[in-house]
């Protein structure tokens, strides 16, 4: 914004004419409308940062220099600022009287000192949890830094402390709510780990704003005196999203049932945050009832205790067991007589030779090398200290009820999953395109496997999700051939690589209709970021079995399913209806037999804060501790290292506390981001020309989308709610796939040549004709726009060849279609003779190991295996052949080779082939092995 002299567009966050309202600011001027909340975190900072760049122009003007034009665009981000300060305890709507004040006298000498003044703790293109504090309450601070305290540590300068904010809703007057600030600041001692600040709101509706707007609120405190309705100029997107939350029924309930329904709310938003109720009278007849929805009650009067509650429910979260113990354990002094010459850097430190090792990776990271597990610290294969601490933290992080660290990726974690539950012979449903590691946990665990196909998307060339239709016809298969309860598990990935978004609640509840003890894997390795976000959140696995775990104890519940359950049976003799009566039926399982088994495993390391390879096991399992915990036990022993780095531990550690503390807010500037890429690629002039981000009506097709909006994010929040809500599949925002057709250039040459060697932008996936571009919670605004400006440099360097390329916009040839999963040789069949589902699961261990033997196999080149299959001949992979990325195989040791495979392998643009030998070609069964009968 330096080097411009006008509010950028984005800045605005109405999206439709600003409301007249009475303005403390100017009585005559409009007051702004608080549009898109998604976006407010950024139209903040770049208020601020114009007023900075505004005043310090003002202050060049000398005699007769006219600056009109700039005091407007002053004036109008003063008022958006207005709009927006309300639900920030600072600066504040306080600050911004005397700004105006500054504008409109035109002494702007001073509103640049008051500017500079708040500089440090301006908001910055991040939402920050240390939000900026005024200048009365840093000379309160200043006058407290003498004070003696029993705590004999070293006090924090409160400007070095972690700050957060505290919501406080009640409709007191705006002296009450400077009284009740000056009453809890003065609860501060030198020793205190945190500051925070009080905002002060009357309404409940005002409540949800401000959770929705502000990250940086880490508690809320609740007081009888509330309100319902805000009284702010809301705009017509946070109304409707709004509206689900506010009903008419609050306004006739008692007090005690609206703290209750605020607190629900709260938690439904930000389940992170500690809650507390503030009861006038009675509170003893109330504690034994809250005591769920509230962390404490206290008087009015106990502000002393509800300051040290305040500082330490964020201290709970801001604990990191493991981390800490290791900091400790670094920081001692030890003689080190075991494996590991490393540890302490004994074997570094003094090396004329490696000792560049220690420069570049520093001091700490040697000294808290170690294989101890005592001292404070802990062991990861049996946990009783620090580790699991950590791990519970963790699992009330993301609403497991219990999680596992690995330290060898989700790749190992998907293992450890499979293994305790499979055991030789079960049947596992699970997405062809799954995670190649998924492939290899069959073989281990000797499963029958019947792979369910996505949806293709083959103008793109690559696949989406798996229909719910297409699960409930297999689950319905089994039935009708009697091997339903040979069925174990099913496994999905949610969300795809491309950012395909299963309903998870949905799923489950309709398998489990059909099959009420089915196991569910999610493998959300691209998705753990997702529980910070309220929109998200409700799409991960262990939400989704939080949810249904409440509605199986609702007797409306089981009184919707008997009703259900009439249809779907012959009222005469009991039988099951047809088929298809089920499949189009929303089913409704029994909530008396269903059981809820569900583990989701998660790559903590792609999406949140963690070293490579760190990943987590989120289990919400009822049969967990009967069925599951010594199976688990063996399959976490089998596959986890007896030396775990302890620096990868640390991290994860460290991970869940970000999510907790601030990962709303991240997420949240994550999924804007994405979306500022794709609004400037789908306006740019030239952009527009040769690229094109993929939306909804691209990735998914209409039978999957009830909803109607390309991009619903954005059409605003309550756009992204509303399709989150209803569509059986979504595209995550964070998720960019860039059709680069028009280009004529492929997507392996496009991400290595123009993109990673040229300008030094790393992606990790492409197919054909398209560039997958993620944003996450370390993206910043600056990384963005060099993006767009490569981007631009690329468009206007293919303009400039456009004469020797051929007609501009011209697309490449069309991609051929994506090969299904075929089938399984019938050698591998369980019963090929039979129809069904008999042909559709394979023992994949078997064909896997039966390449083992000497002379079992041969290599067939492409030219010689077409001649093959062309011939009529039933060619069986011998092996895995996985293109990587993305990691799935689209071979699979058993399976039947065809045409269609080898189309697709024919033009196949990845370099990084697992499986596939270019001088030799395919590792397939010899004849010999599989002559026909």
């Amino acid at each position: 914004m330096e080097n411009g002299t006008t509010l950028p567009a984005t800045t605005s966050l109405s999206n439709s004419t600003p409301m007249i309202r009475r303005n403390s600011l100017n009585n005559e001027a409009p007051r702004r409308e608080i549009g898109t909340p998604s976006s407010a975190w950024r139209s903040r900072a770049d208020a601020w940062e114009f007023l900075g760049y505004a005043f310090k122009q003002l202050t060049k003007g000398g005699p007769g220099t006219s600056h009109s034009g700039l005091k407007d665009q002053a004036v109008q981000a003063l008022l958006l600022l207005q709009a927006l300060e309300l639900y920030w305890a600072a600066p504040g709507p306080a600050a911004l009287a005397p700004l105006r004040g500054c504008v409109d006298s035109g002494d702007y000498d001073a509103g640049l000192a008051m500017i500079r003044g708040m500089s440090p703790l301006m908001p910055s293109d991040s939402p920050r949890q240390a939000g900026p504090v005024t200048p009365g309450q840093f000379r309160a601070e200043r006058s407290l830094s003498g004070v003696l305290d029993e705590d004999s540590r070293e006090p924090r300068p409160a400007r070095d402390r972690p700050r957060f904010e505290v919501l406080f809703v009640d409709d007191i007057t705006e002296e009450e709510a400077d009284e009740l600030k000056t009453e809890m600041l003065a609860q501060r001692r030198p020793s205190d780990a945190f500051t925070y600040e009080l905002l002060v709101v009357p309404s409940y509706e005002d409540a949800l704003v401000a959770l929705v707007l502000n990250p940086a609120i880490q508690a809320c405190i609740l007081r009888p005196g509330f309100t319902i309705g805000s009284s702010q100029p809301l705009g017509r997107d946070l109304r409707k999203y709004l509206s689900g939350m506010v009903g008419p029924e609050l306004v006739g309930m008692p007090p005690l049932g609206r703290f209750l329904s605020l607190a629900e709310q709260i938690s439904e938003l930000r389940p992170e945050l500690d809650v507390y109720l503030v009861a006038g009278v009675a509170m003893e007849s109330l504690a034994g009832s809250l005591t769920k929805r509230f962390r404490r009650i206290f008087r009015r009067q106990d502000n002393l205790d509800l300051h040290l509650s305040l500082l330490s429910g964020v201290a709970e979260r801001y604990r990191t067991p493991f981390f800490t113990a290791l900091q400790e354990y670094s920081r001692r002094p030890a003689s080190v007589f075991h494996a590991l010459p490393i540890s302490r850097g004994g074997s570094v430190g003094n090396s004329p030779w490696i000792r560049d090792m220690a420069d570049f990776y520093g001091l700490n990271l040697l000294l808290a090398e170690t294989s101890a597990t005592s001292g404070g610290l802990d062991s990861l294969l049996d946990p009783h200290g620090s580790i699991k601490e950590a791990q519970d933290l963790a699992a009330r992080a993301f609403g497991a009820q219990k999680t596992f660290f690995v330290t060898n990726g989700t790749s190992t974690a998907n293992k450890i999953v499979h293994q305790s539950i499979l055991a030789p012979g079960d049947v596992v449903l699970v997405d062809r395109n799954c995670h190649k590691s998924h492939h290899y946990a069959f073989v281990l665990a000797g499963a029958q496997v019947s792979y369910l196909d996505a949806y293709p998307l083959d103008k793109y060339a690559f696949y989406g999700a798996v229909p719910l239709a297409s699960i409930k016809a297999r689950l319905l298969a089994y039935r009708r051939a009697g091997r339903l309860d040979d069925v174990k598990m099913i496994t999905l990935t949610n969300c795809t690589f491309d950012g395909i978004v299963y309903d998870v609640e949905r799923v489950m509840e309709e398998c489990l209709a059909i099959k009420p003890d089915l196991v569910f894997l999610w493998d959300e390795a691209w998705f753990a970021f997702a529980r910070s976000h309220p929109v998200y959140r409700r799409r991960t696995a262990m939400a989704a079995a939080r949810k249904l775990d409440a509605s199986f104890s609702d007797p409306g519940y089981a009184a919707r399913h008997a009703e259900q359950a009439a249809s779907l049976h012959d009222p005469a003799t009991g039988a099951l209806a047809e088929d298809e009566l089920w499949l189009k039926t929303r089913l409704i399982p029994d909530p008396a037999k269903a059981r809820l088994r569900v583990y989701a495993t998660q790559s903590t390391h792609k999406t949140l804060t963690s070293l490579r390879q760190g990943s987590m096991i989120h289990v919400f399992d009822q049969d967990f501790s009967e069925h599951n915990q010594e199976s688990f036990r063996e399959a976490y022993m089998t596959h986890t290292s007896t030396s775990p780095n302890y620096q990868i531990l640390a991290s994860l550690d460290v991970g869940r506390r970000q999510v907790e503390l601030e990962g709303f807010g991240l997420v949240q500037k994550q999924a804007d981001l994405a979306t500022i890429v794709a609004q400037t690629v789908a306006r740019h002039p030239l952009l527009k020309k040769y690229f094109r981000v993929l939306t909804s009506r691209d990735l998914i097709a209409a039978p999957y989308r009830e909803t109607g909006s390309a991009m619903p994010l954005r059409d605003g929040l309550s756009a992204l709610a509303d399709a989150w809500q209803r569509d059986e599949f979504v595209v995550d925002p964070s998720r960019l796939t860039l059709d680069i057709s028009r280009t004529g250039i492929d997507g392996d040459t496009f991400r290595h040549r123009y993109l990673a060697d040229e300008h030094g932008i790393h992606v990790n996936k492409t197919s054909r004709n398209t560039v997958l571009f993620m944003t996450n919670i370390g993206t910043s605004r600056s990384a963005v726009a060099y993006l767009i400006e490569v981007l631009v440099k690329l468009a206007e360097s293919f303009e400039e060849e456009h004469p020797a390329r051929g007609d501009a916009g011209t697309p490449s040839r069309a991609n051929p279609p994506l090969p299904d999963f075929s089938s399984f040789a019938s050698r591998f069949q369980r019963d090929p003779r039979a129809d069904g589902p008999s042909s559709l699961d394979g023992d994949i261990r078997a064909a896997y190991f039966e390449s083992y033997n000497p002379g079992s196999t041969t290599y067939l080149s492409v030219r010689e295996l077409t001649a093959r299959i062309e011939a009529g001949d039933e060619v069986i992979s011998a092996g895995f052949v996985t293109p990587y990325p993305p990691g799935f195989p689209i071979l699979v040791p058993g399976q039947v080779i065809t045409s269609q495979t080898l189309e697709f392998m024919a033009v196949l643009d990845t370099r990084e082939v697992h499986g596939f030998d270019s001088q030799r070609g395919f590792r397939v069964f010899a004849d010999k092995e599989f002559g026909k009968e």
